[in-house]
């Protein structure tokens, strides 16, 4: 059995690999500032002294940092990405040889693409914002990173059952609960854009290939579904999931970690060869599972 120290475990994303991992037979020591019973209390912008320390407790065969911040000032962003990763990396390094890194990055590193044209982890990454460049520097850290077995996962939109309120599907599914039995209009950011909305449970059967797979991974994949979805479309759907009468308004400030970005779809090809795996959750599943976890 693989054992794993989890960072960022009660996270949207990290409580899924949580218990993806568990699901495929690892054994999953969960950290982070609130773990949960029985995990390790770790806070990476504290020092990489507490990374080692929590490293040789947990003894694992690989490192999955789900931890970070979208949201927030420069500075805190900056610490939360950037410090953070800087400070896993020297505990990691501290380590015995062999325990493995997977860190979690985002689409935002890459900002603007080509429309039309998915984008692959060869794309120059120019992102459009604090939250962007942020998690590049951090993926550029692990990259650069010498005699570390590590590999970034580039994560594009997630989705699913848990998704918070700082993502369009969370935000506005907790809307419409809100204006649930009144009718009452919901109001978001503009949903003129398009983005690959990758299932979070697919995300995290990702994160599981990663630690399994053999030596030798590419230091950056992409992992999404392979799909450009119209945002207009998500909300029509998460619509007629919720059973929803009220109207959609595109009257609200929306989102400065994407604004600029007018479409993106991942090219997954490499995540397929590497790791042998594949999105397989459709949207409307997402959505459901979305919808009915908020209940």
């Amino acid at each position: 059995m693989s054992r794993i120290l989890l960072v960022g475990a009660t996270g949207f994303v990290g409580r899924h690999v949580r218990a993806r991992a568990a699901a495929a037979g690892l054994d999953v020591v969960a950290a982070g500032r609130s773990p949960g019973l029985g995990g390790l209390p770790l806070d990476l912008t504290a020092g990489p002294g507490d990374v080692a320390a929590a490293v040789r407790r947990a003894a694992p065969d690989a490192v999955v940092n789900c931890a970070g911040a979208t949201h927030g000032s420069p500075a805190d962003l900056v610490r939360s990405n950037v410090v953070a990763v800087a400070n896993l990396l020297a505990g990691v390094a501290a380590a015995p040889e062999g325990v493995r890194l997977v860190h979690l990055g985002s689409a935002a590193e890459y900002g603007h693409v080509e429309q039309g044209t998915p984008v692959s982890e060869l794309a120059p990454p120019r992102p459009l914002g604090p939250y962007g460049v942020t998690k590049l520097a951090g993926t550029e850290l692990v990259r650069a990173a010498t005699g570390l077995d590590a590999v970034v996962l580039r994560v594009f939109n997630p989705v699913g059952p848990g998704a918070p309120g700082t993502t369009l599907a969370g935000r506005l599914a907790t809307e419409l609960r809100r204006a649930a039995g009144t009718g009452e209009d919901v109001r978001v950011g503009p949903l003129d854009a398009s983005r690959d909305l990758v299932d979070v449970r697919d995300v995290a059967d990702a994160v599981v290939a990663a630690v399994l797979a053999p030596a030798g991974l590419p230091a950056v994949l992409n992992v999404g579904s392979g799909r450009a979805t119209p945002l207009r479309d998500l909300a029509a759907q998460l619509l007629r999931v919720a059973g929803a009468r009220s109207r959609v308004l595109e009257a609200a400030a929306g989102s400065d970690r994407s604004a600029g970005v007018a479409w993106q779809r991942a090219d997954i090809r490499a995540a397929g060869r590497a790791l042998g795996w594949a999105p397989v959750t459709d949207l409307t599943t997402s959505l459901r599972d979305l919808w009915a976890e908020q209940k």
